[in-house]
Parts: C-alpha cells; sequence; structure tokens
C-alpha cells in the first residue's frame, strides 16, 4: 500500500512517509530509553544521591524546555522538514558518545542537556508534517508516531540490558551511537525533499491557513492568537503534570528494581520492556478510538486508570504484584500521548503547528525537569516507595486540567 487518502480533493500522500518518520522517532527515544537502564549503574559509580540521579534527568528537560518554542518556531519558517528530523535524530544521540568518555558529575549534565537541545526539534517538525498530511486520521496517524517511541523505548532496555553483561556502560554508550547515525542518514536521503508546501501569498489576516510555509511578518502576526488560545494552555498545562508522571516514573522505576528489588540489568530490562510494549498496544487503540468516539473521553478515562494504578503500586511495595502493574501502568500511561496531539492540532491555526508543538512539549519538558528533582528529593527523606504517591498525585491534577476543556468535534456531540 503506497498511499493513502487524506480528505476529499486533496492529493494521496505515501505512507512510506510516516515509516521513516515512525523509524526516526523510535530512535530519538531509543537514546533515553538506553540512558534510564543505566542511571542505577552510573548513581552506584559516581555515588550519586537520590537527588542528584534526579537532577540528571532534571537538567535534560529543562533545555528541552528552553529550546522547544524556538525549534517550533524554526519549524514554522523552514520548508524542508527531512533535514531538520535528521538534524534532531543525529544531535539527540551524539551526546551519550561524549557521556562515555567523562568521568565527570558536571559533564554528565552538559551532555544530557545537549540531549534536550536536540530533542526540542524532533516532535515540532514530525507531528504537524504528519497530521497535515493525513488530516482525517490525525489520531490512528500519530498513533503510529508514538508506537515508533515506545518500540524505541521497549527494546532500548532488552538490548542494552543484554550487552550490559558483557560490555561496561561506557562501551555501550560508544557502541551506541551508531543506529542514531546511520537512520539519520537513511532519513536524510528519503526525506531530505520533504516539505509541507511552498510559499504562500499573504491572506487579508496576514496568516496561512493550510499548513504550509508562510514569511517570518506571517508567522509574528500568527503568535498573539495563538498563546490567547484556551485550547493550547489548558493542554499544556495538563501535559506538563503527565510529563511529570511520566519522566519520574521512568526515572526511580529502575532505581527501585535495581536497589528495593535487587533486579539485575537484564531483569530491569525485561520490567521496562514490559511498560513500553503494554503502551505500544495501547497507543493505536486510543488512537482510533478518539479519532471515532472524542478526545476528552479517551483522556479523561486513561489518565483515571493510570492514578489508580500508581496507588495499587505504592501499595503492592516489593512484590511479583507490582511488576505485574508496571505492565498495567503502560497500557494507560501511553495511550494519550497522539491523542493529546492530535487534540491540540485541531485547536490550533494549521500554519502555526511546529509553534503548537513546541508550547507542548516546551511544557512537557518543564514537568519533566521538576518530577525527577522532585521525586528524588521525596525519596531521599520518605522512601523510593513514596514516590508513587507523588506520581499519582500529578497524573489526578493533569486529568483536573483536562475536565476543563472546551467540548470540540465528536467531543461536543457526546456531552
Amino acid at each position: 500500500m503506497n498511499a493513502v487518502t487524506t480528505a476529499p480533493g486533496a492529493p494521496a500522500r505515501p505512507f512510506r512517509e510516516v515509516w521513516f518518520i515512525t523509524l526516526g522517532h523510535a530512535l530519538t527515544h531509543w537514546y533515553p530509553g538506553t540512558f534510564y537502564l543505566l542511571l542505577p549503574i552510573i548513581g552506584k559509580e559516581l555515588g550519586l544521591s537520590y537527588s542528584q540521579i534526579g537532577l540528571i534527568m532534571t537538567c535534560q528537560y529543562l533545555a528541552g524546555a528552553v529550546a522547544n518554542v524556538p525549534g517550533g518556531a524554526l519549524v514554522d519558517t523552514v520548508g524542508r522538514k527531512g533535514p531538520l528530523m535528521a538534524v534532531s535524530l543525529f544531535w539527540v544521540g551524539f551526546p551519550y558518545l561524549l557521556m562515555g568518555f567523562t568521568h565527570s558529575y558536571l559533564m554528565l549534565l552538559a551532555c544530557v542537556a545537549l540531549v534536550g537541545f536536540g530533542n526540542s526539534l524532533w516532535h515540532p517538525t514530525a507531528i504537524p508534517t504528519l497530521a497535515h498530511s493525513f488530516p482525517e486520521r490525525k489520531g490512528l496517524v500519530l498513533s503510529m508516531h508514538g508506537m515508533g517511541g515506545n518500540v524505541g523505548d521497549a527494546l532500548a532496555p532488552i538490548v542494552v540490558g543484554a550487552l550490559l553483561s558483557i560490555l561496561t556502560w561506557r562501551e555501550v554508550v560508544i557502541l551506541n551511537v551508531v543506529p542514531g547515525v546511520v537512520v539519520a542518514l537513511v532519513l536524510l536521503v528519503f526525506l531530505g525533499t520533504l516539505q509541507l508546501g511552498g510559499k504562500n501569498k499573504p491572506q487579508q489576516d496576514g496568516a496561512t491557513r493550510d499548513g504550509r510555509v508562510q514569511s517570518f511578518g506571517d508567522y509574528v502576526r500568527g503568535l498573539a492568537p495563538l498563546f490567547r488560545n484556551r485550547a493550547l494552555i489548558l493542554l499544556s498545562t495538563s501535559s506538563a503534570f503527565r510529563s511529570m508522571t511520566q519522566n519520574a516514573l521512568l526515572t526511580f522505576l529502575p532505581v527501585y528494581l535495581a536497589y528495593e528489588m535487587d533486579f539485575s540489568p537484564v531483569w530491569v530490562g525485561a520490567s521496562l520492556f514490559a511498560l513500553q510494549a503494554a503502551g505500544f498496544a495501547a497507543s493505536p487503540v486510543a488512537g482510533h478510538l478518539s479519532d471515532g468516539m472524542g478526545r476528552k473521553t479517551v483522556m479523561m478515562t486513561s489518565m483515571a486508570m493510570t492514578a489508580v494504578v500508581l496507588l495499587f503500586m505504592a501499595f503492592a511495595g516489593k512484590s511479583f504484584a507490582f511488576v505485574v502493574l508496571v505492565a498495567v501502568l503502560g497500557f494507560f500511561l501511553y495511550a494519550i500521548r497522539p491523542v493529546m496531539q492530535a487534540w491540540l492540532l485541531e485547536t490550533t491555526p494549521k500554519n502555526m503547528g511546529g509553534t503548537s508543538i513546541g508550547v507542548l512539549f516546551g511544557a512537557q519538558s518543564l514537568g519533566s525537569s521538576l518530577a525527577p528533582l522532585l521525586a528524588g528529593m521525596i525519596a531521599d527523606r520518605y522512601g523510593l516507595g513514596a514516590t508513587f504517591y507523588f506520581l499519582a498525585g500529578t497524573i489526578i491534577v493533569a486529568n483536573l486540567f483536562i475536565f476543563f476543556m472546551p467540548h470540540t468535534g465528536k467531543d461536543a456531540a457526546a456531552a
């Protein structure tokens, strides 16, 4: 199947684009997926406290928070999307190579900050490109893109967990740069000319409406209405709290499994695989359901179930039930990512898609930067198990913001 139908009267877009972009997305998640597994090992080697371990991820996501909006602006004013994605992928992978040569905690923080900058280009480029190419199937296509991330997150702990049985973590990060370079070159070759269209003639309101490249003047005129958009504010704030849940979990779940449950790297990797594999299964289901049932219903249900599972995990403690609940958590936690992205692009101007996604991921990065440090401080004071109560609280707050989202489209029909 070489093409799919988009909107009536719109040209068919090659589905090949979806597969290449999804492959690139898998690699942008492969590297963080690797690093989460390495954190307990690095923490022990450098003698780090839980707060210092949390600060590592705080630096990465704080850099992303700073860079996401400028990254979105670059995307909205540059036509060629393929090279931007290739640069982003290379920029995400290369700093991990540098980590293999450092013995300094400060240099480690600098390397993860570089990763945050690289990640700021990927989502504002890839997500609007896919959404504009397949406007009637946003939820499904973006869920496929999300599945790529889940594949990277799921396979990295398994592969790297096995490699750590024969290699040091430094040898692993050096070897690990190869797939990123290869896939970056693939994107450059096959998607190097990919763009949403040529320059548009200015319209009366000074902004284009079809998602194609615009002049810088048109872009600047579109900023004020965008930042007054209620849906953008509510979804971005909700996403920030949801990301607090996700990234504090990814930071301290491996630490909990390694320190409290005495899991080997292989078994820690297997547990993270279960978390991400469940998310892989949930993503297309949630995306498809949201195309038919409405975004709000799917998101509120998934967030509520995430909070319930996190509370059960806190009560389960060091038991086999805890490991089982990890997989259940992944199903609900990762289901809503493509739904939120599709909803945001439906409620903001098409020509500002890159900036809209940049704001969303900037808010997520801000939440992600705060959560690991806060969770680490809680763990230092009250124990690692207490972090799961904190995570349940953050996802409940995220759901409250979705409750106040205005009903639109199928959500309005269901209300």
